[in-house]
Formats: C-alpha cells, sequence, structure tokens
C-alpha cells in the first residue's frame, strides 16, 4: 500500500473514530442531577404520580431517586420551584398563571390532568343553588391549598361576602349575607358535612373523587348532593383574562356519584411545572420520562388516565420550556 493509500485510510479511520465520539456526546449525561419534586398531601392524587416519576426518572437518567416533598398544596409547590426550593412542582394551572405573571421563572413540562370543582351539600339540605350558600358554614378546603384558592375566588366572583371562621368551635357570628368559612381537609369536611356541623364544602379533583363516592349513597340521609353552577360560569370565565385562559366548562355526568341529574362546573388543569432556568436536556428527558410511563402513572392513580402528547402541550399562559417543546416536536418528525 502506498503512502497516498495509507493516509487516506487513516484519515478515514480517524473520521469513524471522531463520528463515533460525536455521536457518543449525542447522549447527555445527568450525572450530578438531583431532583426534588413538590408534591402536596402524603397519599393525594399529587403524592402517587410524583411517587411513580420519582422511580421512573431515577431509572431514565441514571439518577438518585429524586425526593418527593409534601405541601400544602398548588401555591405551595409554586413558591418552591420559584424560590429555589423544588427542581419539579404538580400545580393548578389558575395558581402557577397569577404567580407568573407577578414573578415570571416557571417552565411547563406538560398538562397533566384537570380537577372538577364540587360544592357539596346533603341532599335532604334543600340546598340547590350556590345564591342559597349566603348565610351558611362552608369548608374551603386545607389551608394554603390550591382547593382553598380555587374556593375563595369563586365565592369572590359569586358576590359572597365573606368571614373566615378559626375553626368549628368558632361561634363567630356574621348577617345573613354572609358565607362563614372554614379550613377543612376532604375526609373532615365529608364527615363534618355528614354531621351536620356545615352545610357545604368546595372541592377541587379528580372524578370520581373516592370520600365523595363512599358516602354519596343514592337514599338515606347519608347522601351527598353536588351544586350546578351553569349560571355562574359566564361570570368566572369574564371576570378576567387568566380566569378564561384557565378555567373550562364541564359535566360531571350523573353516574359519577348517583346524582339525580349532570351537573355543570368548572374544570381546572393541572401542570407540570419546572423552573425556566432548567437545563434543556433534563427537562426534555423528565418529559419523556412522563408520557413513556402513562401505564406505570394510571395504577398509581385513574387522574393520570387523561394524561396525553395532545393535550400536554396546552399549558397556556404558563410556556412550555424548550427542552419539553423539543421532546414535543421530535414527536412530530
Amino acid at each position: 500500500m502506498g503512502r497516498t493509500s495509507s493516509g487516506r485510510l487513516c484519515a478515514v479511520i480517524a473520521g469513524l473514530a471522531l463520528a463515533a465520539a460525536s455521536l457518543t456526546g449525542c447522549t447527555p449525561s445527568f450525572t450530578g442531577v438531583h431532583l426534588r419534586i413538590a408534591a402536596g398531601n402524603p397519599t393525594g392524587v399529587y403524592d402517587r404520580l410524583a411517587q411513580t416519576l420519582a422511580g421512573v426518572w431515577a431509572a431514565d437518567l441514571g439518577i438518585d431517586r429524586p425526593t418527593v416533598l409534601p405541601t400544602g398544596g398548588s401555591p405551595d409547590n409554586v413558591n418552591l420551584v420559584l424560590g429555589g426550593g423544588a427542581e419539579v412542582a404538580f400545580v393548578a394551572a389558575d395558581v402557577a398563571a397569577d404567580r407568573s405573571a407577578v414573578q415570571p421563572g416557571l417552565a411547563a413540562l406538560a398538562r397533566i390532568h384537570d380537577d372538577y370543582l364540587h360544592i357539596v351539600v346533603r341532599a335532604d339540605s334543600g340546598i340547590t343553588k350556590m345564591d342559597q350558600l349566603r348565610g351558611r358554614v362552608v369548608a374551603v378546603g386545607s389551608p394554603s391549598s390550591g382547593v382553598e384558592y380555587i374556593a375563595q375566588r369563586l365565592l369572590k366572583v359569586a358576590g359572597f361576602a365573606t368571614l373566615h371562621l378559626k375553626g368549628l368551635g368558632d361561634t363567630a357570628t356574621a348577617g345573613p349575607e354572609t358565607v362563614r368559612t372554614v379550613n377543612l381537609g376532604l375526609d373532615d369536611a365529608v364527615a363534618a358535612l355528614n354531621g351536620g356541623k356545615i352545610d357545604a364544602f368546595i372541592w377541587s379533583g379528580g372524578l370520581p373523587t373516592p370520600p365523595i363516592a363512599q358516602y354519596n349513597t343514592t337514599t338515606g340521609n347519608s347522601s351527598l348532593r353536588l351544586l350546578d353552577i351553569a349560571e355562574l360560569m359566564k361570570k368566572v370565565q369574564s371576570a378576567d383574562r387568566t380566569y378564561s385562559q384557565v378555567y373550562g366548562t364541564a359535566t360531571i355526568p350523573a353516574s359519577t356519584y348517583s346524582q339525580p341529574e349532570p351537573v355543570t362546573t368548572l374544570v381546572v388543569p393541572n401542570f407540570l411545572v419546572v423552573p425556566a432556568s432548567m437545563s434543556a436536556d433534563v427537562a426534555e428527558a423528565l418529559t419523556k420520562g412522563l408520557f413513556d410511563a402513562r401505564a406505570q402513572l394510571a395504577q398509581a392513580n385513574p387522574a393520570a388516565l387523561s394524561i396525553d402528547v395532545h393535550p400536554g402541550i396546552e399549558t397556556q399562559p404558563i410556556p412550555l420550556h424548550p427542552g419539553a417543546l423539543r421532546y414535543y416536536r421530535a414527536l412530530k418528525t
């Protein structure tokens, strides 16, 4: 072999080696990546999905299992991400939108599942519409939770004056036009309603919500009934531009809770969010892991059955992270 041929061969070998090195470099390394996931109350939907994702992401990225942080809910979760206390968070769209408008820095990986607003009364109460909550005691979720956030907003849009009670033992009185609100988690709210200690409770969650379905027998005084808020929805969506972006109108079928008829209510999406400063490679890998794990997530909680790439990109007004956007675009090629 002459020098020229030998030189060409060496050049080819060198080129192949360079190409191989380049291809190896196309696979990002996640060494040193540590993730904290702001979830919510232990055993809640956010927490169950977060626990599953923690295992999936640890395997996919070859990192230590992410830490799942118990929190009070969406407001806490947004604060943790924006304050550097978490790298990933589950958050209701209304909370994310409001906070992002004041303090930019959030980016979305995906829209994951929707929550339905429940306004629940006893079937034997005689309360059939929102306006009849005037002068009543209404539970509005746990303190600083996403449920409390949306409940307060709804009561304000409905035009109610409110007086917040310190607890069920609070004897503070108010006028007949004032709604007295109290913080109670879902299980405590269901028990208090059936025990006659409150007149109604507000809840935002998936369908069906087990504690409500459990107590909602079709006969007897323990039966629970949902209020229809079709008349209020136009007012909700026209109250603010952000409201029209994040709140939709939906129907809860009668069969969901053995109701006499379906009810119209408000629906709010949930987003998986990260800091806008997160590496695009990490964000893309997390997004891919989310959708690859849909079957596992659905086993963790039925709410995950609605996770899909098509509605997944609908995170307005929170922008998609460039890494997440890269994942969605790759699906089209």
